[in-house]
């Protein structure tokens, strides 16, 4: 399935918007889905974490309709060196025993927006270069 970049952009704010609260409010819940233990240290992390998943929910909202641009194309890039990065962590603390097999969860997740940042990026050089 092809998505746009303007449908994926909403879907991607909408996401970083509700990784932000979970974050922020909840980090223990989050945690423990991991059997990560919660610190004073790690609360410090996850509020400095949700605070980066609501700027991207409000980078990815303003872009939405965004037409193919260098900047679009910078955006989806970064984005997706930054899932498949993260998923890349995620499976290693996971074998390392440093996280449970909740992570994995986050790990697919990561892999799927990275794929789909990917797939609309490539149609989009496909339709300039068509065009």
């Amino acid at each position: 399935m092809q998505l746009s970049f303007r449908t994926l952009s909403i879907f991607t704010c909408a996401l970083c918007a509700l990784l932000a609260v979970v974050w922020g409010l909840l980090p223990d819940w989050l945690l423990a889905t991991w059997d990560i233990e919660y610190s004073l240290a790690v609360g410090l992390m996850a509020r400095r974490t949700a605070t980066l998943f609501a700027a991207l929910a409000v980078i990815f909202f303003l872009v939405r309709n965004e037409p193919a641009s260098s900047t679009r194309r910078a955006l989806s890039i970064g984005f997706m060196i930054g899932c498949w990065g993260l998923a890349i962590l995620g499976f290693a603390e996971w074998l390392n025993g440093h996280a449970g097999p909740g992570i994995l969860l986050a790990v697919g997740l990561e892999l799927a927006m990275g794929l789909a940042f990917f797939q609309t990026q490539r149609v989009a050089v496909e339709l300039e270069t068509v065009g």
